[in-house]
């Protein structure tokens, strides 16, 4: 059995989830904060027998999306009196981070 730490963007975690419990996957998520830009993230937790994980792994690919997005970035450290007039940056962002851990003992009450 694997354990798998799913982190993707909030705006494709609820469609996700639907996915994966659409295929009998038991999924817990739970809101986080992270990354470069400190936007809002969804960890989504599944058990997974090891016969699974290909297609929960193949759910998760079709079910986060790398986007496009123009930040400002930080000013760079000045002196008193100077102009910095930021110029956006286009970065992706989106996709999903998957951490797969194996699972020593399960146990379901």
């Amino acid at each position: 059995m694997k354990l798998l730490l799913a982190i993707v963007q909030s705006d494709d975690a609820r469609s996700l989830v639907d996915r994966l419990v659409s295929r009998s996957f038991s999924a817990t998520v739970i809101s986080t904060t992270g990354g470069f830009l400190r936007e809002g993230n969804s960890t989504i937790i599944l058990g997974v027998n090891d016969d699974r994980l290909d297609e929960a792994l193949g759910l998760i690919r079709e079910g986060s999306h790398t986007r496009k997005q123009y930040v400002n970035p930080l000013p760079p450290v000045m002196e008193p009196g100077e102009l910095h007039i930021p110029i956006p940056v286009e970065v992706a962002v989106g996709g999903a981070t998957v951490f797969v851990c194996n699972v020593e003992r399960f146990e379901k009450f």
